[in-house]
């Protein structure tokens, strides 16, 4: 596991979403996906919680300007797009 390796959250309310590796300490890694866990405000998971992609994600952005929420958001764009047919993706509850 390294920094900007791309995961998706297995538990939780952010189930199914993909997110970017800020930070490994030990069995806890710190998330942000660019929209609701942005990186002032970043998820705290532990490792168990999320399943690993074998994708990377350059985390230093061209021009030496620092990263912002909106280089998290364009790399993960593909891997959170809803399906064609809004919510068929979701399970129905009753």
């Amino acid at each position: 596991m390294s920094v900007g390796t791309i995961v998706f959250s297995k538990k939780g309310r952010d189930k199914g979403r993909a997110m970017v590796v800020l930070k490994c300490e030990g069995e806890y890694l710190t998330l942000a996906d660019g929209r609701l866990r942005t990186l002032e405000k970043p998820k705290k998971k532990k490792i168990k919680h999320v399943q690993i992609t074998n994708t990377q994600v350059e985390m230093q952005p061209p021009c030496g300007r620092a990263l912002q929420d909106a280089d998290i958001r364009k790399h993960l764009k593909k891997y959170n797009e809803v399906p064609e047919g809004g919510k068929e993706h979701c399970q129905k509850t009753m």
